[in-house]
């Protein structure tokens, strides 16, 4: 593997390390840490409840959790908000608009193009395609043949 490679794959997985766990991780203990040195410990009612860090932790954690699996339910299953970060998602992805490198560009379009190419002679040999269908063979074919070159169909969105 090349240098230049290494470096930012491992720029990617610290990206993904950090960003998802350590931060995650940190965020939670230092909310906790801080809702209680600072809340809790200056308001005599709470501080009666809550004297030591412990149980308030535990109950922090206890109703927290089943809190942020509610909302990342929510999130994901009952608003548009997960199904519009797709959407951009989707729109800014060149690969929707290409083959991706692999199995697709090297086997499946290949084999998917001789299929088309046999169906149509076979077709054509016993007089099935009219004008419109052999037009629509013709450049859906010409469409592999770009895709297969590393073209784009169309491109990815900017916005």
């Amino acid at each position: 593997m090349k240098l230049g490679s290494w470096i930012f794959r491992a720029w990617f997985y610290f990206r993904q390390g950090y960003g998802t766990y350590l931060t995650f991780l940190l965020g939670y203990t230092s909310t906790l840490i801080t809702v209680y040195y600072l809340a809790i410990k200056n308001i005599p009612f709470l501080l009666y409840l809550f004297p030591q860090f412990g149980p308030f932790a535990l109950l922090g954690t206890a109703i927290g959790v089943p809190t942020a699996v509610t909302v990342g339910w929510i999130h994901m299953k009952r608003s548009r908000l997960f199904s519009s970060e797709q959407d951009i998602g989707v729109e800014s992805n060149p690969y929707y608009y290409k083959l991706p490198p692999g199995f697709t560009m090297e086997a499946t379009i290949p084999a998917t193009l001789v299929q088309l190419r046999l169906i149509r002679k076979m077709s054509e040999k016993m007089d099935l395609l009219s004008e419109s269908e052999k037009e629509e063979i013709e450049q859906l074919e010409k469409t592999f043949l770009i895709l297969l070159q590393g073209g784009y169909v169309t491109s990815p969105k900017k916005a």
